[in-house]
């Protein structure tokens, strides 16, 4: 060939070419060539995990932030691990890129035609393949050189258009083995719109956003995943309309700006919010996702709210099927509605009780403290626990200063997703993790990994021995009354600040505010390694926004 390129060179160039920084792995025979010889002398730095959901959640995290990321396993023992990561990613939409080492062809043809198994296999070819070819926008295997270049460029195209994970199984003799080198930058396919449907949604839209007294504006989740941030907010501002967000969009806009009036989950949403949600008299709902996480006890108004998402509009009856969230919103952007004159309700700020420094932490005082805390310069994550009703009061000014995974919901993804947020995030900012006790015994051996590369995220620990949102979930009158909590819902209690000892980074176990501030302010200055702070709560102690469920 005239110009010297390698499957494995292809890849990572490819992988470089798209903003790929760091590379999420855990060392295994069929994939630590392509490692050693092609991604260790490149750009990208190799994150050496401690297992494969680590990674998964670790490279989740990182693409939030980058818009994508790429971890390496190995086949099947390896591969299998990172399906759940692979899932959460899938469901959120989320583009991130699984290569998995695979036995070379010898190796596969010598099993499936006598039955002498190279290690890790299970079936041949097509187990892996298959169970992640529903779980991803785009599944190849790379078995031939020649083929290699339009297999690899077609499924990263997918993942950079459609937003979610794809699977690439890299074959280790395969690597090394000569291909075409890449023709120009990849890009994301053409956003289409069908033109009737969509100039249909516009004209009914801006209709109602015209004859509307009281409108609101409900940001979800699309907006940040397609990149529309400055377009939502110039909508916002053409309007003069108020808008709200859900836990999933969560600061997706600055919270500081002057028309933002809070998240709106259901009645786990501030008075404010839910007072305003009920005095609109039309709702315009851009890239919001419904699900449970939503509505907690609160059904939206359908035929005053008009859902733009998934690529399609949806009010009362009508449906407008292929209309792009970006191409409605330029539409009406264009039609320049007169702005409106509303006035929002009164904000009602968390309560600032005064607490003494020897006083008991409870869970909403933990979050009534931590508030003076987060700046613009804050990224916070908050894990799939009771923290979702704290950190959905908190207010967070940064704009993209909020990760959650609300919709999936896997239990112990915030503090192993800190390790990529860490490495994507600006150096000026500093990652906070609100978990509960039971989702950080999942995953705790990220601070291995934190600890190892000098990240410094201060992973709050809710210690209250329980998994309080299971048995909140099942029944939540246990909080109100003198009754036990369900068995399988009781924990193990560890020592999570001693696992500072273990791991290298510093810890501390707090019960009182003055404990809390001390902690804090260690935690602040530590700038090398993970801080664990281990918060002591009553069992029974909730957040207030989430009592109105008695069972």
């Amino acid at each position: 060939m005239s110009e010297g390129s390698t499957v494995g060179r292809y890849l990572v160039d490819r992988l470089r070419q798209l903003g790929l920084g760091h590379l999420f792995s855990i060392a295994g025979d069929y994939s630590i060539e392509w490692l050693n010889r092609y991604v260790t002398p490149s750009s990208i730095e190799i994150i050496e995990e401690v297992n494969e959901v680590n990674a998964g959640y670790a490279a989740d995290g990182y693409a939030r932030l980058k818009g994508i990321g790429a971890l390496c396993v190995t086949y099947s023992a390896g591969a299998l691990c990172a399906v759940n990561a692979v899932a959460g990613a899938y469901v959120e939409k989320v583009p991130l890129v699984l290569i998995n080492g695979t036995p070379s062809i010898k190796k596969t043809l010598t099993f499936e035609q006598t039955g002498f198994s190279a290690h890790h296999f299970i079936s041949g070819r097509e187990t892996d393949m298959q169970s992640f070819e529903h779980i991803t926008v785009a599944t190849i295997r790379v078995d031939s050189p020649d083929l290699a270049p339009t297999l690899i460029d077609y499924a990263l195209t997918r993942c950079i258009t459609e937003r979610r994970p794809i699977y690439i199984e890299l074959l280790q003799d395969m690597v090394d083995l000569e291909c075409e080198p890449p023709r120009g930058v990849l890009k994301p396919a053409r956003t289409l719109s069908d033109e009737t449907s969509l100039e249909q949604s516009v004209a009914r839209i801006c209709a109602q956003l015209e004859s509307a007294e009281n409108p609101l504006v409900w940001l979800g989740v699309e907006i940040d995943r397609l990149g529309l941030q400055d377009k939502a907010m110039s909508l916002i501002q053409q309007l003069n309309v108020p808008f709200v967000t859900e836990l999933l969009s969560k600061a997706v806009l600055s919270e500081d700006d002057a028309l933002f009036a809070g998240v709106l989950d259901g009645q786990a949403s501030s008075p404010a919010v839910t007072e305003l949600a009920a005095t609109s008299d039309f709702v315009l709902g851009l890239g919001v996702w419904l699900t449970d996480i939503n509505s907690l006890g609160w059904e939206p108004d359908y035929d005053k709210t008009a859902f733009a998402s998934f690529d399609a509009v949806k009010f009362g009856t009508y449906f407008g099927g292929q209309v792009a969230l970006e191409h409605l919103i330029d539409g009406i952007l264009a039609e320049k509605v007169a702005p409106k004159a509303r006035r929002l309700p009164q904000n009602l700020a968390q309560s600032a009780r005064t607490v003494g420094s020897s006083d008991v932490i409870t869970y909403q005082g933990f979050y009534n403290f931590i508030q003076q805390y987060i700046d613009r310069n804050t990224v916070v994550s908050a894990d799939a626990s009771m923290n979702y009703f704290g950190s959905l009061l908190l207010e967070v000014p940064g704009p993209g200063g909020f990760v959650v995974q609300s919709s999936y919901s896997s239990i112990g993804y915030s503090a192993a997703a800190a390790t990529g947020i860490c490495l994507a995030k600006r150096p000026d900012q500093r990652v906070m993790v609100f978990t509960g006790d039971g989702g950080f015994q999942m995953t705790a051996q990220c601070l291995s990994t934190q600890t190892r590369f000098k990240l410094n995220p201060i992973i709050f620990i809710i210690d209250n021995g329980v998994y309080a949102v299971e048995q909140w979930l099942a029944d939540a009158s246990v909080f109100h009354a003198d009754k036990p909590f369900y068995k399988p819902c009781v924990l193990h209690r560890w020592n999570y600040s001693m696992l500072s000892e273990v791991f290298g980074c510093r810890g501390w176990e707090v019960g009182t505010y003055g404990e809390l501030r001390d902690a804090v302010t260690g935690a602040l200055k530590n700038a090398n390694s993970p801080s664990i702070i281990q918060v002591r709560v009553p069992d029974k102690s909730i957040p207030d926004n989430a009592k109105w469920k008695a069972q």
